[in-house]
């Protein structure tokens, strides 16, 4: 029974770092519940509570950053309602276009939102950067911030 739940555990984790990188994935909370299962089946021995505390709180910090940075970056170049919904959508659709959709995706939703709301052709082009250099930094510290939780776990588990 363990080796499934070791299994699942790190099904958990892997898909949670793909979600780092994947915006329609929840990444890091899919890799706090592989963490957390993974304390759990040996009764939370080897890696106890405050260690889960500690990840869970990454885990909520991570949320709340990489919200504060995308919104940031699209808000700061002056992004519309339409500007950032169209961020969200092309990030959507560029997800069934591979690397690059994810890449442009969210830079031609952002510029088609704010194009749809009446702005100028270079004021939606500094709206798609903004959202584009948001997105950029928001994987940077997701994948900072996993890779601190990995290490984590690891340590409280191993020693």
């Amino acid at each position: 029974m363990n080796f499934l739940l070791w299994v699942v555990t790190i099904i958990f984790i892997f898909v949670g770092i793909s979600g780092v990188m994947l915006p329609a994935l929840p990444g890091i909370p899919l890799a706090f519940i592989g963490f957390l299962i993974g304390a759990w089946i040996d009764g939370f021995q080897k890696v106890g509570w405050f260690t889960v505390i500690i990840l869970a709180v990454l885990t909520v910090l991570s949320i709340l950053l990489d919200f504060l940075v995308s919104t940031l970056g699209a808000k700061r170049m002056g992004a519309s309602f339409f500007g950032m919904t169209g961020a969200v959508v092309g990030t959507i659709i560029g997800l069934f276009f591979g690397l690059t959709g994810l890449v442009f995706g969210p830079f031609i939703g952002a510029v088609a939102g704010e194009l749809l709301s009446k702005k100028n052709l270079i004021q939606a082009g500094k709206v798609g950067i903004g959202t584009w250099i948001g997105l950029v930094i928001g994987i940077a510290v997701k994948m900072a911030v996993i890779s601190a939780m990995i290490g984590i776990f690891l340590l409280s588990y191993f020693f």
